[in-house]
């Protein structure tokens, strides 16, 4: 019978990962883990202490910083795969998951899947034929040398690219290569996993190729596969299942979608929500169980459009698929900083960011032109972002793999922020209070078109009680709403206030919250 590694990338919760490898390791399968060299050390010896004395768990020799769309996680995998090949010698079958995975049918089911069919189980689809790219970029993740990050260093990544291509620079694929593109979910024999790795050692050429290659893990795998098994021997599809929403991001499943997700041609389903306990309590116990009547309706995908296209009525299928995109995240922390005076909180941004490493974005309800990710035309607009933002935000989180967010928002903006106030995430607002000369208000008034060049100044003279009085009210209306979690940031504070209000708001230590708070020119107009 087929005995299964798992080989599981992670970076964050320590607690979810032990739990993942003992349900999936006693009934006999193995499990090698690669943890995310970036992730907080205690957390990986947390890992490691709980799971050393595991026989059926090994670690990679070696952790490296993994970032999405790089060559190291591809590098992770294999360190993973070497690790599971020398430890493992009676794995039949290495199975790739993330924390996110979890089985949704029993080990003896999957086993006998397995055993029936001698074959590799990874999407290969032609990556220039086929349409599996939805949306940004297609042949020049392969023609052009990435060298950069596109999350990380966004300008620089679009700059190498840019200049490549202006002077011409693009570069041969390997010629014998035929370069496939699938999901990174897949299941291949031992002797397929062997014949890559001895791949990885004797073609530099092709190895040179992929390092630079953007997003590698969605081609790596998937071509070498195609280019050493068989077409008879592969499969192209995943064992796992996994759905997208409109936007192009992974549909997360909760506790009453058990039912749903046994009845999938599937193994394994990602992505299970992290509250989700009862799901996650009774699909381990399901792997471990000696259930093999499951019944396959296969209806997950249809009935996912059915419901977003039509609505329902009841709650059979409680919470809706569309409305667990509708709310952040009980595990998530979306931090609000309020201001009317739009280049302050930019500052302040700009010192939050230098002295932590929380990721934050300026007015992205409010500018055209903040700078955000592709998510799959959902931010192109105002109005589309406004009129989405739950779905927004929630994408925003996992684009930066993060529960900590931090947006601004003008004053004006009362219903946002009670909207994002009453969402089961840990909501805190800051409003920075400033204070506004008579020429500061004028400018305004000009900026927002109260006022022009030509406007004579005795009218500016009765625009300016008003104007002030607007920008009064809207601060008074925010703290007649008595959010909990309110916090106010003010010019003529000292710098020992502000710092006490700068570390409640970020949860900072008391040595970070006074740098923040003593950015210089932090309120100049």
């Amino acid at each position: 019978m087929a005995k299964i590694a798992f080989i599981l990338l992670c970076h964050k919760d320590p607690d979810a990962i032990i739990q993942q490898a003992e349900q999936l390791t006693a009934v006999g399968d193995y499990m090698a883990i690669h943890f995310d060299a970036s992730a907080p050390r205690e957390a990986f010896e947390k890992i490691s202490e709980a799971l050393g004395d595991n026989p059926n768990v090994t670690f990679a020799k070696k952790r490296i910083k993994c970032g999405w769309g790089e060559w190291s996680l591809v590098q992770a995998t294999l360190h993973a795969v070497e690790a599971a090949v020398e430890a493992f010698p009676r794995a039949t079958h290495f199975y790739m998951v993330s924390g996110d995975c979890m089985a949704v049918k029993s080990a003896r089911y999957a086993k006998n899947i397995l055993d029936r069919d001698d074959v590799d189980y990874i999407e290969s689809f032609d990556f220039f034929e086929s349409d599996w790219i939805k949306t940004g970029m297609k042949e020049e993740r392969l023609i052009y040398r990435h060298f950069f990050n596109e999350r990380a260093h966004k300008r620089i990544f679009y700059w190498s690219w840019w200049a490549q291509r202006k002077l011409g620079l693009q570069r041969e694929i390997p010629s014998d290569i035929q370069v496939m593109i699938g999901s990174q979910w897949w299941c291949l024999r031992r002797r397929t996993v062997e014949w890559i790795l001895e791949m990885t050692r004797k073609r530099k050429d092709v190895m040179r190729f992929f390092r630079t290659t953007w997003i590698p893990d969605e081609t790596f795998f998937q071509t070498l596969v195609r280019h050493l098994v068989p077409e008879h021997e592969i499969k192209t599809r995943t064992l796992t299942f996994l759905m997208f929403s409109d936007y192009g991001m992974p549909i997360t499943f909760y506790n009453d979608h058990y039912d749903l997700l046994l009845s999938q041609d599937f193994l394994f389903a990602r992505k299970i929500s992290p509250e989700a306990k009862g799901l996650k309590d009774r699909l381990g116990r399901l792997y471990a169980s000696e259930r093999d009547d499951f019944k396959i309706s296969d209806e997950g995908r249809d009935l996912f459009k059915f419901l977003t296209g039509r609505g329902r009525i009841g709650r059979r299928f409680a919470p809706r698929f569309w409305e667990t995109e509708a709310s952040l995240g009980r595990e998530r922390e979306l931090l609000i900083v309020a201001c009317k005076k739009w280049h302050v909180a930019k500052r302040l941004l700009g010192s939050i960011k230098h002295h932590t490493d929380i990721p934050a974005i300026e007015y992205l309800f409010n500018e055209e032109d903040t700078p955000l990710p592709d998510l799959g035309g959902i931010q192109s607009t105002l109005g589309k972002r406004t009129r989405h933002r739950r779905a927004l935000m929630r994408m925003l989180f996992d684009y930066y793999e993060t529960d900590r967010l931090i947006i601004c928002l003008d004053t004006a903006n009362l219903d946002l922020m009670q909207d994002f106030m009453s969402d089961r995430s840990t909501t805190r607002l800051l409003e920075i209070e400033c204070e506004f000369s008579d020429s500061y208000l004028i400018g305004h008034a000009m900026r927002v078109g109260l006022a022009g060049e030509q406007t004579p100044p005795e009218t500016l003279e009765q625009l300016l009680p008003t104007i002030r009085y607007d920008v009064v009210y809207e601060s008074d209306k925010i703290r007649d709403a008595n959010f909990p979690n309110y916090l106010r940031l003010r010019e003529l504070g000292s710098v020992d206030e502000n710092a006490a209000t700068l570390r409640e708001f970020l949860t900072a230590t008391d040595e970070v919250a006074r740098g923040i708070a003593q950015t210089p020119y932090l309120y100049d107009d």
